[in-house]
């Protein structure tokens, strides 16, 4: 039994969701975003809001029950509110700068690395070293936030590199003589 599953996704104010054949699509101030559904999960609308059930009782169907109500949540959530990761750039001569719609990144390579914004995210630096992404798809914010710190990954010694704002990096100890 799903305790994620169980649990209806209540209704947000200025958020529609139409549930139409294998298909979930939500509505809101911040776009739209829709799921199609796997065949060993239902969904219907109720007074509590979206309810997510299986077809049968299988572990497949009771795993994508609540993998399924968690999804069409994210939705729910993204197309009201939205979703952002804040990442952090810690080094001497380290700094990211917005250049049009692109991320230009100097993270001590003999170049500097262009990271091209896609469609549906935006990307804004605060300061030189903090990079906030914000998007609507909970996804996408979150593989655009690691295809940026995959760029300079932090070291243990120093570090260095691109980090998510508040990761703890384990540090090493260095050579001793």
């Amino acid at each position: 039994m799903s305790r994620t599953g169980k649990k209806p996704i209540p209704p947000v104010s200025g958020v529609t969701v139409t549930i139409s054949d294998r298909t979930v699509t939500a509505k809101g101030p911040k776009g739209e975003q829709s799921l199609t559904l796997m065949d060993v999960v239902n969904a219907r609308q109720s007074d509590d809001g979206i309810v997510i059930e299986p077809t049968n009782d299988t572990a497949f169907a009771r795993a994508a029950w609540g993998t399924t109500r968690a999804l069409i949540n994210n939705m729910v959530q993204g197309v009201s509110a939205g979703f952002q990761k804040k990442l952090t750039i810690q080094g001497v001569g380290y700094r990211a700068a917005m250049q049009g719609k692109d991320l230009k990144l100097s993270l001590g390579y003999s170049h500097e690395v262009v990271y091209e914004t896609p469609a549906g995210i935006t990307i804004s630096t605060t300061t030189p070293t903090e990079v906030l992404i914000v998007g609507s798809d909970k996804q996408q914010v979150g593989q655009v936030a690691a295809n940026i710190r995959a760029y300079r990954k932090p070291e243990p010694y120093k570090g260095k590199g691109v980090r998510y704002t508040g990761e703890v990096i384990f540090r090493k100890e260095g050579k001793k003589k």
